[in-house]
């Protein structure tokens, strides 16, 4: 296939497309290469993407419809994986305007080209952080999430919804996953992961939120992947059992649905500080601090409707991904 991946220079979707290439599909990539993190780091994994045949690159931004319906018109895309968006809870609270152009314009355009294109599917990042306020666990796709908690929950959540309203007037097949706290080689400096390894390798003062008690659903970039590929071959029908009298959050009427995507085993924070001092070989020197506002305390994927429906089964576990990712670290960061 012919598949147009946005966000293509960033964590996930580089290693989508990489995969996708290798499997023997074509790639279109789409980022607009800002510097909300280190831009090197974004070159560095598109190098590895343009060294393929199958492989092409268009530096744009998702907010600029103009530029969205010309790259749609042209590309010749059969499905599309839209990733791209301005991530982090912790950010969105410093500059909430961002998020409005990027994960709500942005998303329209996509919505706009996949509608005007005869797009097969469209499948696109949601995020754990709809659950918000909820308090039952492991998180359910088949719960109310109406309760965010940061700016950045809320333009995910009206994803969902802005898909939805398309799949119910255009017939646009639409799947929209959740991802939970995804780490591996590659990864964002802005994210645990990498904040954490570069504090310990040079011995600064780690923040330790919430006292260490957090637990997050760890899950390895391969085992997403493999997820976000099962899901794009598995293009979404109409559940003919939804009914509005009780209505299924999870699915529709409409081809669309809502898959959680993680590795459904939550880790306490303190343990994962622990082995990635065991992988980097040095202590962390923690400061241990509160609850940040917008934060929650645990995040837990309820995965059994993806494993129903794709054979999803996350592979990876946590002492293993820990370990894989300390090994790309020190050898990008010659730590």
């Amino acid at each position: 296939m012919r598949i147009l991946v946005t966000g293509a220079a960033g964590f996930i979707g580089a290693q989508l497309a990489q995969t996708l290439l290798q499997r023997g599909d074509e790639v279109v990539g789409i980022d607009n290469l800002n510097d909300y993190y280190d831009v090197s780091l974004k070159q560095a994994r598109l190098e590895r993407l343009q060294s393929h045949p199958g492989f092409s690159f268009v530096h744009a931004d998702i907010a600029d419809s103009a530029k969205m319906q010309t790259l749609f018109a042209q590309s010749g895309c059969q499905r599309v994986v839209h990733l791209a968006a301005q991530a982090g809870v912790r950010y969105s609270i410093e500059n909430p305007l961002s998020y409005g152009q990027s994960n709500l314009v942005g998303f329209l355009n996509v919505l706009e080209g996949c509608r005007h294109n005869a797009i097969e599917h469209l499948v696109y990042a949601s995020s754990s952080s709809v659950y918000g306020a909820n308090e039952t666990t492991p998180f359910s796709v088949h719960d109310n999430v109406d309760h965010p908690v940061s700016l950045y929950a809320a333009t995910k959540r009206a994803n969902e919804a802005m898909a939805h309203s398309y799949s119910h007037l255009y017939g646009l097949p639409a799947t929209g996953l959740r991802f939970f706290t995804v780490y591996g080689p590659w990864g964002r400096p802005d994210m645990s992961p990498m904040l954490f390894a570069d504090a310990i390798t040079q011995g600064k003062p780690l923040k330790v939120f919430n006292y260490g008690r957090h637990k997050r659903d760890f899950t390895y970039i391969d085992d997403i992947v493999e997820g976000v590929v099962r899901c794009l071959d598995h293009v979404p029908a109409g559940n003919p059992e939804w009914s509005g009298a009780s209505p299924d959050p999870s699915s529709s009427r409409a081809p669309w649905r809502l898959y959680n995507i993680g590795a459904s085993e939550p880790v306490e924070l303190l343990y994962y500080i622990e082995l990635l001092e065991q992988a980097l070989g040095a202590r962390a020197q923690k400061e241990m601090l509160p609850m940040q506002p917008g934060d929650v305390e645990q995040t837990y994927a309820d995965v059994s409707d993806l494993m129903r429906d794709t054979g999803y089964q996350p592979k990876v576990k946590i002492e293993e991904g820990i370990e894989r990712f300390a090994r790309w670290y020190c050898d990008y960061y010659r730590r």
